[in-house]
C-alpha cells in the first residue's frame, strides 16, 4: 500500500512540474510572438520612414534646384541589409538632413507633395515612439522572466536569453556594456 502512495505521489508531483514547466513555457512562447509583433510594426514604420525619405530626393532636388548629391545616407541604405536599430539611427540622420532643407529652402514648402511627405514623416514619429515603446514594455516584462526564479531554469532550457532594448540608443555604449546575451 506504501509503494501505492509513493509512485501515486510521485505521478502526482511529476505532473505538477510538467504543469509549471509547460506554463511557464507558454509564457515565454506568449512574450516571443509578442515581440515579433512589434518588431514587424516598427519595421513596417521604418521602411515607410525610408520610403518617404526617399521620394523626398527628386522633390527637393526639382525644387530647390540643388545640384549633386543629397541625402547620401538614405541613398547608401537601399543597397543595405540593416537591422531595425541600425536603420533607425539612419533614419533619423536622413530626417534631420530633410528638416535643414526644409528650414534652407522655403520654396520647398509651397510644393503640396513635399508637405505631405512632412506631415507623414511626423505621424510616423508618433508611431515609432509608441511602437519603441510597446516594444520595450514587452521586453522588460520578458527579460524579468528570463531572469527570475523559477522561471530562469526555464529559460536556460529553452534558451530563451534576454533582449536588448529598443531606445535609440548605440548598443555599445557604456550602460549596456555589462549586458551580455
Amino acid at each position: 500500500m506504501t509503494i501505492l502512495i509513493i509512485i501515486l505521489a510521485s505521478f502526482f508531483i511529476i505532473f505538477i512540474l510538467g504543469v509549471l514547466i509547460a506554463g511557464t513555457y507558454n509564457s515565454f512562447q506568449g512574450y516571443v510572438i509578442r515581440i515579433n509583433e512589434a518588431e514587424a510594426n516598427i519595421d513596417s514604420t521604418l521602411r515607410s520612414r525610408f520610403d518617404l525619405l526617399n521620394k523626398s530626393i527628386d522633390i527637393i532636388k526639382a525644387n530647390a534646384k540643388i545640384e549633386g548629391e543629397i541625402f547620401t545616407s538614405i541613398i547608401k541604405l537601399r543597397s543595405r541589409k540593416l537591422s531595425n536599430f541600425d536603420l533607425d539611427r539612419q533614419l533619423y540622420e536622413g530626417i534631420k538632413e530633410f528638416n535643414k532643407y526644409k528650414e534652407e529652402y522655403p520654396e520647398l514648402k509651397k510644393s503640396e507633395v513635399f508637405t505631405r511627405i512632412d506631415i507623414s514623416l511626423s505621424e510616423s514619429e508618433a508611431e515609432i515612439v509608441a511602437y519603441r515603446k510597446y516594444y520595450n514594455d514587452i521586453i522588460t516584462d520578458y527579460n524579468k522572466l528570463a531572469k527570475k526564479f523559477p522561471s530562469n531554469i526555464i529559460a536556460l532550457i529553452f534558451k530563451f536569453k534576454p533582449k536588448l532594448y529598443f531606445d535609440g540608443k548605440d548598443m555599445s555604449d557604456d550602460d549596456n556594456k555589462d549586458f551580455k546575451l
